[in-house]
């Protein structure tokens, strides 16, 4: 970014350098130009910042901070799991991985939409759709793991081609 500011200095043509006008997280900045060897600032354009709490209900910054440590630990525990998988399949593995996997990609998934779909309707659905997909995966895979072999031994058998 400063090489943007310099670089609008030595041209010296008073213009504001083209990735700085229309950033949306430029609150607060300024930016200089050299004219007549004064140094004037101008304000950059601020856009407008998407936020989730905008658009549903504001969580107690503890609940978020409580959700951000369940989704590091979540991926640990992912981690943990692929051993597991390997060394020791069975019943109870297989359906603590589907329910792991499922959530991770039910936060991730979430955290996706939370970020780039805007409008209350459209959040909404996109909610329902994440919902809806994160439940179908969720019984799909219990359903494969009670009707076929299950995953650790699916994963076994892909392992053996």
């Amino acid at each position: 970014m400063a090489s943007l500011i310099c670089l609008s200095t030595v041209c010296q043509r008073g213009i504001r350098p083209v990735l700085l006008c229309n950033t949306h997280l430029s609150r607060g900045l300024v930016a200089y130009q050299k004219k007549k060897r004064d140094v004037e600032p101008f304000p950059l354009p601020a856009g407008r910042i998407h936020a989730a709490s905008s658009h549903s209900n504001v969580l107690s910054s503890k609940a978020a901070s409580k959700h951000w440590t369940g989704e590091r630990v979540l991926s640990i525990v992912l981690l943990g799991m692929v051993p597991a998988v390997y060394l020791c399949p069975g019943p109870v593995v297989d359906y603590s991985v589907a329910a792991a996997l499922t959530l991770h990609g039910h936060w991730g998934i979430g955290q996706v939409l939370t970020d780039y779909v805007h409008g209350d309707a459209k959040i909404k659905l996109a909610k329902a759709g994440v919902f809806m997909l994160s439940t179908a995966t969720f019984f799909g895979l219990c359903y494969f793991n009670y009707h076929d072999v299950g995953l650790c031994k699916a994963v076994a058998l892909l392992w053996q081609i």
